[in-house]
């Protein structure tokens, strides 16, 4: 259900842009006047007045409905509630990657033995 809605919702946002793109600009604002002869009849900008109306209804409907759903969604909403319990046992010092799936346990790395002559460079 909120796969359809967020399609149609995209849909809804990118005609509300297009239809408020292809509007006549009447307040002259930034100092660039109307346009080209395009839009220049009443029954036309009356038309997109009202398909802009009906475009921005849409859009705040449909927020509001995908909005409902996320909150009424019996998802878990945290990422470590997905992770599996596994054995019921866990390491001492691990961490909660050694739980996923095909993880290796971690392990501290080795520590390297001291040259027995301070001077002496290691050869490894």
């Amino acid at each position: 259900m909120q796969t359809v809605l967020l399609v149609i919702y995209l849909m809804v946002v990118v005609a509300l842009i297009g239809v408020v793109l292809i509007q006549r600009s009447e307040g002259g604002g930034l100092g660039v006047g109307g346009g080209s002869g395009f839009m220049s009849a009443r029954g036309t900008a009356n038309a997109l007045t009202r398909t802009t109306a009906i475009l921005a209804t849409l859009f705040f409907v449909i927020s509001l409905a995908l909005g409902i759903l996320a909150r009424y969604e019996s998802r878990p909403t945290d990422i470590l509630d997905r992770i599996p319990a596994g054995n019921g046992t866990t390491q001492q010092g691990g961490s909660v990657l050694d739980q996923l799936p095909g993880a290796a346990p971690s392990s501290p790395a080795p520590a390297t033995p001291a040259p027995a002559d301070p001077t002496a460079v290691p050869n490894n």
